[in-house]
């Protein structure tokens, strides 16, 4: 096995037309890891796991190994990282996953937390109806109806090949004989986990030594009540989360507490199949989760927009090519505070989010030498076109089966709260929520009454587990955790594959620039030419060095079928490997 890690004039409608038409020429050709790379990637021919941490990649070639598939191995993955990266990975959370068969059928998994029945319109305003980040966040009310065990299972039964039971022996083991902190665990529970956990008896006695400090890196971190719980989930399937032992630990802790789950609302939860939102840009086809996530729709919204100019020719990191990608990024944004939102609740008008004519019509008004302020952007008319924490894994097995996994607690470590004796670390998923409409969740992502509180409702994600095919066949497989730069982060894996021609190593390596429409900010990693942020200022844009965005785990099937990963740079101790 071989592993590796990273460490001025408007326009015209003339110049107009002539950079739509100019936007046909080919991208520039893809890299594969040549000599004159800058980043190479892992190489492997059987299969490739890509993960934010060493021990769960592991677990899902261990998995490939044995004959699992990539559906195997990625719900081993999910249930390892539930052990070893309690920041994100979880049983008390939800997420999505996109797979894609090697015969090149294309599905979504739904696992979104859903909103306890006794959830309410207005309850995480104060006394003044103005919204509480506290109740939202670190409350016993910010936990919605967990998804991931549900989703995984699904996974498992319709798409595996193996008993759930077997995908489930690695995650207890790790959890019942313990693991050696790394330095990425050791380091959040240091800041984030002294935030949220030490408040929670449960937590502080898993994540905290008897003389009351973290566990430090290279000592073993033992959970024997998550052990016990994944062992009945083993033993007994889904129902040991949803109607049995485990959901009357989590039933108990929030009836003790002011929390609004009950046995009803773990009993009544589904994982549901979707169709995936798809598009084309240049040639390719990109597939993405729909709706409650916002993730697929607008990166094929923002890739509808790039297609009318030629970013090739602009070149990787040119003012003009961030300029472009930043304000088709606004339109999009502001879109999704109108529109998005649980399908089952609201309609959300996707064919017209995703409609190249709409797209057309914002790239005309897009204008190379000057910003468009954001509070000169509203969500567009679409009825002529109608008709901060997760963590991302990729999986691609020998015969070509792909898997995409994002899935999260919401912010590091959830609500801090552990259910009882479970072990069981829950999600504060109820802030993704528009607590009022208009006012920013802690992503500084605005919503409106499409995204609203309403009992059994999947609250807006911007997670996207993304897949690339080209000429029929899985190509990228990618994905990031961020909040609300999951989708631009994403969205540069594509366009720095497709339009600049990096390899995947490449492509995850470069430096990433984000904007969200409200603040009108445009984020960047440091690693851009200061000449390139002093031309974007002079168009107007509004230049911030911030730190780095995202934690991208990508795998890409060159044209002779070998697999090709890279795990992100910006973090440590994640791994992609393969045999």
């Amino acid at each position: 096995m071989i592993t590796t890690r990273f460490c001025q004039l408007s326009w015209s409608v003339m110049l107009c037309f002539s950079l739509v038409q100019g936007a046909s020429a080919a991208p520039s050709p893809v890299s594969y890891g040549v000599e004159t790379d800058t980043f190479h990637p892992v190489k492997e021919q059987h299969g490739m796991v890509a993960s934010v941490d060493a021990l769960a990649t592991q677990v899902g070639v261990d998995i490939l190994k044995q004959g699992g598939n990539a559906v195997d191995a990625a719900v081993a993955v999910g249930f390892a990282l539930a052990v070893t990266h309690p920041q994100a990975g979880n049983l008390g959370g939800g997420g999505f996953m996109m797979l894609r068969t090697a015969s090149g059928r294309t599905t979504a998994i739904d696992f979104r937390e859903m909103a306890p029945a006794r959830a309410s319109r207005d309850m995480f305003l104060d006394a003044n109806g103005n919204a509480d980040s506290k109740r939202s966040l670190t409350s016993h009310l910010a936990t919605g109806t967990p998804g991931s065990v549900a989703g995984f299972a699904l996974a498992a039964q319709k798409y595996g090949t193996l008993p759930l039971s077997r995908l489930l022996a690695p995650a207890i083991k790790l959890a019942r004989d313990g693991f050696v902190v790394n330095e990425a665990l050791a380091d959040d529970l240091n800041t984030y986990g002294k935030e949220v956990l030490l408040a929670h008896p449960n937590s502080k006695a898993i994540f905290f030594k008897a003389d009351g400090a973290p566990y430090q890196k290279g000592e073993k971190l033992v959970q024997k009540n998550l052990a016990h719980s994944l062992s009945l989930i083993a033993k007994q399937g889904p129902d040991a989360f949803y109607k049995g032992a485990i959901a009357d630990q989590i039933a108990s802790e929030m009836a003790a507490n002011g929390g609004l789950i009950g046995k009803a609302d773990l009993a009544a939860y589904r994982a549901v199949e979707r169709k995936p939102v798809s598009g084309s840009y240049r040639g390719y086809e990109v597939f993405s989760m729909p709706p409650p996530s916002s993730g697929g729709i607008h990166i094929v919204q923002i890739l509808n927009i790039l297609e009318n100019f030629d970013l090739a020719k602009m070149g990787f990191g040119s003012a003009d090519a961030i300029q472009v990608v930043a304000e088709a990024e606004k339109y999009a944004y502001a879109d999704r505070s109108e529109y998005l939102g649980d399908p089952d609740f609201v309609k959300v008008p996707v064919q017209a989010l995703t409609s190249k004519a709409y797209a057309k019509s914002l790239a005309q008004q897009i204008d190379l030498a000057k910003v468009r302020p954001s509070s000169e952007i509203k969500p567009g008319k679409l009825a002529p076109y109608e008709s901060n924490q997760t963590t991302h894994f990729s999986v691609v097995d020998s015969k070509g089966n792909a898997v995409a996994v994002t899935y999260t607690l919401n912010t590091n470590f959830g609500s801090g709260i552990v259910a009882g004796n479970s072990g069981i670390l829950m999600n504060n998923e109820m802030d993704d929520f528009s607590a009022k409409p208009g006012t920013p969740n802690v992503y500084g992502l605005v919503g409106g009454e499409a995204n609203a509180v309403q009992p059994a409702k999947r609250p807006l994600s911007s997670m996207s587990p993304t897949i690339v095919a080209k000429d029929g066949k899985t190509w990228l497989v990618t994905g990031s955790p961020g909040g609300s730069r999951i989708i631009t982060t994403v969205l540069q894996m594509v366009v720095n594959s497709i339009d600049f021609g990096m390899n995947v190593a490449e492509a995850t390596a470069a430096p990433r620039f984000h904007h969200q429409w409200l603040p009108d900010q445009l984020r960047v990693e440091k690693g851009f030419s200061p000449d390139t942020l002093r031309l974007l200022e002079t168009k107007g844009q509004h230049v911030k060095v911030q730190p780095a965005m995202g934690s991208t785990q990508s795998i890409m099937i060159g044209p002779d079928g070998m697999l090709y990963g890279a795990s992100d740079p910006r973090t440590v101790d994640d791994l992609t490997a393969g045999y």
